[in-house]
C-alpha cells in the first residue's frame, strides 16, 4: 500500500493541463511501490524515469477518470510487468558446461547436510530449554496459542485471562525465546 501523503490532483485535469508541478509530488511514492516490488533501488529509480518520460513525451495521457497517482502507479505497474517479462524472455532455459551438455551444479540436493542437522538440532534444545524457563502461566500461554495453534479464545477460556493478558503472555514468551 502507498503512502497517502501527497495530495490527490483533482479528477478533472485534462491531459493539456498536467505539469511537472503535478507529477513530481508522487515521485516518492513511486520510488517506494517500485523499490518494494524489485528489490533493486537504481532498477527502481530507472522505471520511476521511465514513467515520468512517458507522461512528458504524450506517450500516456492522463484522461481524469482516476485520481492522478492512481494513474501514475498502474503506468509503473505496467512497466514492472514488462521488464520482468523481459528478462524472462532471456534467462537461458538450462546451464550447460563447457561439453555443450547440461551442467550438474544446480542438481543440490533440498536436505540439510550433517552438519546443518547437528547446527538444528542445537538450536532446537536450546529453544526447548528457554520454553521449559519460562513462568508457568507464560509458557501454557506460548504452548496453546502458538505450539498447539489454538484460538485466542479458546487459549483465553482455557486460561481464564483476558486477550489483553494473553497478548502480554505471547509478547513476554517470544522476547524470552529471542533472546
Amino acid at each position: 500500500m502507498l503512502a497517502a501523503t501527497a495530495t490527490v490532483a483533482p479528477p478533472n485535469l485534462a491531459p493539456a493541463m498536467l505539469s511537472w508541478a503535478d507529477v513530481l509530488p508522487y515521485r516518492g511514492d513511486l520510488l517506494r511501490y517500485a523499490r518494494r516490488k524489485l528489490m533493486d533501488p537504481s532498477l527502481a529509480e530507472d522505471l520511476v524515469h521511465d514513467v515520468f518520460e512517458a507522461v512528458a513525451t504524450g506517450r500516456a495521457a492522463f484522461g481524469g477518470r482516476s485520481a492522478l497517482r492512481t494513474w501514475l502507479v498502474g503506468i509503473l505497474k505496467h512497466k514492472i510487468v514488462d521488464l520482468v517479462r523481459e528478462r524472462a524472455a532471456h534467462e537461458p532455459l538450462a546451464d550447460t558446461n563447457d561439453d555443450g551438455f547440461p551442467s550438474t551444479a544446480g542438481l543440490v540436493s533440498e536436505q540439510p547436510g550433517p552438519d546443518e542437522q547437528v547446527a538444528c538440532r542445537q538450536r532446537l534444545d536450546q529453544a526447548l530449554a528457554r520454553l521449559e524457563s519460562l513462568t508457568p502461566g507464560v509458557r501454557q500461554a506460548f504452548e496453546l496459542r502458538v505450539l498447539q495453534e489454538r484460538s485466542t479464545e479458546e487459549v483465553c477460556s482455557t486460561l481464564a485471562i483476558s486477550e489483553d493478558n494473553l497478548f502480554v503472555r505471547l509478547h513476554r514468551a517470544r522476547r524470552a525465546l529471542a533472546a
